[in-house]
C-alpha cells in the first residue's frame, strides 16, 4: 500500500519545483525565493486562479492574513525585498542571510500540507458535489412521480 501511495505521489507531482535549500547569494535568488513562497500560500490557502502565478505581495494581501502574525512580517519582507531586489544598486544592500531564514521559517510552516492531500480533498470536494446534485435530482423526480400519480 505504501508504494502505490509514493507513486502516487510523485505522479501529482510532476510539475513541482524543489525548494531551495541554500541560502540566498544574489538578487535572482531573491525572486526565486518569493516565487516559490508564493507559489505555497496559492496551494495551501487558495487566492490564486488557475494557472496564475500572483507575485507575493499579491498573495499576501489577498491570503496573507491566514499565516500567524510572525511568519506574516517575515513574507512582508520577502516580498518588499522581491520588490527592491529590481534595482541593482537597492538589491546589493539586502540582508541576504535574514531573507533566506524568513524564507526556511515559511516554507518549513507551508510545505508540510502535500500535493497529495490537496489532491485528495479537491476530489471529494467533487465526489460530494456530484452526490449531492444527484440527491437533489433523485428527490424532484419522486416529486414528479408523486403529483402525476404513477407511486
Amino acid at each position: 500500500m505504501p508504494l502505490i501511495l509514493e507513486r502516487l505521489a510523485r505522479a501529482c507531482q510532476c510539475g513541482y519545483t524543489a525548494p531551495m535549500t541554500r541560502s540566498a547569494t544574489g538578487p535572482d535568488d531573491i525572486r526565486d525565493m518569493a516565487d516559490e513562497v508564493s507559489r505555497l500560500l496559492a496551494a495551501r490557502f487558495g487566492g490564486a486562479r488557475r494557472g496564475e502565478r500572483p507575485p507575493l505581495h499579491v498573495m499576501l494581501r489577498r491570503r496573507g492574513g491566514a499565516l500567524p502574525r510572525r511568519l506574516r512580517r517575515q513574507a512582508l519582507a520577502l516580498a518588499q525585498a522581491d520588490q527592491l531586489s529590481a534595482q541593482p544598486k537597492i538589491a546589493r544592500q539586502l540582508d541576504l542571510a535574514g531573507l533566506s531564514r524568513a524564507y526556511q521559517a515559511l516554507t518549513a510552516h507551508l510545505q508540510p500540507l502535500g500535493e497529495l492531500s490537496r489532491w485528495q480533498g479537491r476530489a471529494i470536494g467533487f465526489a460530494a458535489s456530484v452526490a449531492f446534485g444527484l440527491l437533489v435530482l433523485a428527490a424532484a423526480v419522486v416529486w414528479i412521480m408523486l403529483r402525476r400519480g404513477h407511486l
